[in-house]
């Protein structure tokens, strides 16, 4: 299994989005991993994160892939970039 290192953040949204978004890279054979803050610090006791707000890594050397992928999906989530 490939380390944490190399994966990069691509997406922050909801976990439907996230969901789709991982089917989506699933086809491309992009591996993808996701991270719950919220849901994390709830288990261990404490806060973290925001509620409803997942974020979705991408092997490094498929970033640049999965973020066309991302952005043509969600133009609305990449306005501010």
């Amino acid at each position: 299994m490939e380390t944490d290192q190399s994966y990069q953040h691509v997406y922050t949204g909801s976990e439907t989005n996230v969901q789709y978004l991982q089917e989506l890279f699933e086809k491309e054979g992009i591996s993808s991993r996701v991270r719950n803050d919220f849901d994390s610090g709830l288990r261990a006791g404490f806060g973290g994160g925001m509620p409803g707000q997942i974020l979705l890594f991408v092997v490094k050397d498929h970033y640049n892939e999965a973020l066309k992928i991302a952005r043509n999906t969600f133009p609305k989530d990449f306005k501010n970039e």
